[in-house]
């Protein structure tokens, strides 16, 4: 794990892997819980003994499930956070440039993240753009669950 002492240091790791995230368990409680605010009541994420008769053995989270709970696991990976140096106003979520979900997360597998630093630089004055390759691991699977180009902005007093 890699931990920056200020934000010159963090620009200057820009090609370097940023750590690994605690792993979290993806249940049918949490997969219900996003069907029923996005609406998306697909069998293969809700129906658990029509889902094991499906493509996949099980029912699975749904993608932008997984993508959802990069928030909460890259909060988890020890390197540095940027918010910690001096001056942070605020956190923004500037999007994605790539996001592919190679795997399902199967209900009851346990997801972590990864991430690398790709670019950091200045988009105007008081504000830092990282664009970090996210990467989410599902524990015992030899494919990712999903990597993400994510971009963030972080604005500075």
């Amino acid at each position: 794990m890699r931990a920056f002492e200020n934000i010159d240091e963090l620009v200057a790791a820009k090609g370097q892997h940023l750590g690994f995230g605690e792993w979290h368990e993806v249940t049918q409680e949490q997969v219900n819980l996003f069907a029923d605010a996005t609406l998306d009541h697909q069998f293969i994420h809700v129906d658990v003994e029509r889902a094991k008769k499906g493509p996949f053995g099980a029912p699975i989270a749904h993608g932008f499930l997984t993508l959802s709970l990069l928030t909460h696991l890259q909060t988890t990976i020890k390197s540095a956070d940027p918010g910690a140096f001096s001056g942070l106003a605020a956190g923004i979520n500037y999007g994605f440039d790539r996001v592919r979900f190679v795997s399902p997360v199967k209900v009851d597998s346990r997801v972590r993240a990864s991430r690398e630093l790709m670019t950091a630089e200045a988009a105007a004055p008081n504000v830092l753009q990282l664009k970090q390759k996210v990467t989410v691991e599902i524990e015992g699977e030899g494919r990712p669950a999903c990597v993400a180009e994510w971009i963030t902005r972080l604005v500075y007093t």
